[in-house]
């Protein structure tokens, strides 16, 4: 098959060149046209197999949830017939049924099929050896990896572009206003570029995991979307997770019929979405403005993110000047969510929830800043070649604060501070009186850990193995899962031993429980602990630098 209108496309971006040749061929496409027809087929043949039809006597049938009479129960309505005897079926309806299922299989297909094509794409090209000589060529990082998101899954996206017809007369049958459809379609669009950038990401970090990584990531991303697409609206910082789903704009779509389907998303409660009290689930333009933004948003720090690994996979995920920002908007968007005119929810509900969020963000920022070995050597040396100085000097300080090659214990501290000083105020504004010196506490003695788990993190990296990626989540995993297992399994409840569960990844299970005596205790003992461990990293980061420099002296000789 000649390929030849697709050269001037090379001149644009020789990477999509590159994949297209690679995928447009005769078979492929055969392949693709074929399941598209086959699976619209099956769709639409398995609705108008619901169509009600007149019985075998020519009688009516009872109810269907496709007749125009009355309701009957739930969404089924009596069956009625015209003068001709002829049955009622109300069009509409099972148009906009039709419209919702082929919109549900196009979310979830391309989301989660396009996940997994990028990700074992970039595993390949791993295994060959050819992701290097990309890397090598003058193209920038934003070319190489825009022309994968366009190239990779275009078998995919010809699937899906076949489909629009059927997708949009059955959505103009449906009464839907075409202005919607394609919003809904943008929508879903831009959706795809926040998943595909964030698959590219997990696809380059994750290399280690070899050709489990495709379907560890498509199966995470079903899952989430699943549970965003299900998870009704309860006004607390979980809703969040509810507008990374373009599910939600479908309730839209339906509510402009003016019908009830029966794959309504009514009890999602989409309706009642807030962010700092602001409505903006109240129609279409605020929920969709939302989304809009939530994407565009993340899909940046994606791009940063992409742009710093690709060409250095030496590098940390972000720099430590990014966190800052990153931590910073998280909790604006969290805290956004958390807000409610009427609270009177328990500390564990929603202040729980907050602390979630933030101990997964630090245990992932843990991950995402802390440098390589052989960075923290060579930033070892250059404090070495600087001895005379004052180590509290402003230049270590800075170094501490900002520096990509330092110990990365100094910016978590810092970013914690960030997110309590934001935390604070949603305290003493939505939690009763009585709960503030327990939130207070909860969040000191989780900063605390945060900072032990990130220490002991830096100190797993002066191992001397390979995959320290693996390494570091592995024993932050451990250092999660295996306290508040084995208190468990010895059937120690936090009322029983509120001291104990202080330790784990968990304390807020035993704030309540907890005696001041025996909260500054934890407060006293986590704090030992991280002293310990500074003090064994300064004296890592002493060794190294006193190997880098000998060992460059013996190379200079």
């Amino acid at each position: 098959m000649k390929l030849g209108w697709l050269y001037p496309v090379g001149d644009w971006n020789p990477q999509l060149l590159r994949e297209l040749k690679g995928r447009l061929k005769p078979r492929n496409l055969i392949i693709s046209a074929a399941i598209s027809l086959l699976g619209q087929f099956v769709l639409y043949m398995s609705y108008v197999v619901q169509i009600p039809q007149l019985r075998a006597d020519g009688s009516l049938p009872m109810s269907d949830k496709y007749c125009t009479g009355g309701s009957e129960y739930s969404y089924y309505h009596k069956c009625l017939a015209d003068a001709a005897g002829n049955l009622l079926v109300d069009w509409q309806k099972w148009s906009l049924d039709l419209f919702l299922a082929l919109s549900l299989i196009g979310i979830f297909g391309l989301l989660v099929a396009g996940t997994y094509l990028l990700i074992n794409d970039l595993a390949q090209e791993e295994r060959r050896g050819t992701l290097n000589f990309i890397r090598l060529s003058p193209q920038s990082a934003q070319s190489i990896l825009l022309g994968k998101i366009l190239g990779v899954p275009i078998l995919l996206y010809l699937i899906a572009i076949s489909a629009v017809p059927l997708h949009l007369w059955s959505g103009l049958a449906a009464g839907i206003p075409v202005g919607r459809i394609f919003s809904f379609d943008g929508i879903l669009g831009l959706s795809c570029l926040f998943f595909y950038s964030l698959s590219l990401l997990f696809g380059l970090v994750s290399s280690a995991l070899g050709g489990f990584q495709a379907w560890l990531g498509s199966g995470t991303v079903l899952g989430f979307l699943w549970i965003a697409a299900i998870k009704p609206v309860i006004n607390n910082s979980l809703d969040w997770i509810s507008i990374f789903s373009p599910v939600l704009i479908l309730q839209y779509l339906i509510a402009a019929t003016g019908i009830e389907s029966t794959n309504s998303f009514s009890y999602l409660n989409i309706e009642q979405l807030h962010w700092f009290f602001l409505p903006v689930g109240l129609g279409m333009v605020g929920l969709g403005s939302a989304l809009i933004l939530n994407y565009s948003l993340w899909t940046y720090w994606c791009w940063q993110a992409l742009n710093r690994r690709f060409h250095n996979p030496s590098k940390t995920i972000f720099s430590k000047r990014q966190s800052y920002l990153i931590v910073a908007g998280v909790e604006v968007t969290i805290i956004g969510f958390a807000f409610s005119e009427n609270y009177n929810r328990l500390l564990e509900d929603n202040f729980g929830i907050l602390l979630l969020y933030n101990f997964l963000l630090f245990l992932g920022l843990v991950v995402a800043l802390t440098p390589q070995k052989q960075a923290l050597q060579d930033w070892a040396r250059y404090r070495k070649q600087r001895q005379r100085k004052n180590l509290l000097s402003s230049s270590l300080v800075r170094d501490l604060i900002w520096g990509e090659k330092s110990p990365v214990i100094v910016t978590i501290a810092l970013n914690l501070a960030i997110a309590s000083t934001m935390l604070v105020p949603w305290i003493f504004t939505q939690l009763d009186g009585r709960d503030w010196l327990p939130a207070l506490t909860n969040l000191a003695i989780s900063a605390s850990l945060i900072l032990v788990y990130a220490a002991i993190a830096q100190l797993v990296v002066f191992m001397r193995t390979q995959k320290q990626g693996l390494w570091i989540i592995g024993a932050l995993a451990a250092l999660v899962i295996l306290p508040p297992v084995i208190l468990g399994l010895l059937a120690i409840e936090p009322s029983q031993a509120p001291l104990l569960w202080l330790f784990t990844a968990f304390p807020y299970a035993a704030i309540k429980y907890t005696s001041i005596s025996s909260t500054f205790l934890a407060l006293l003992g986590q704090f030992s602990v991280l002293a310990l461990c500074t003090l064994q990293i300064s004296r890592q980061v002493k060794i190294a630098g006193e190997s880098a420099s000998k060992a460059l002296l013996a190379g200079t000789k």
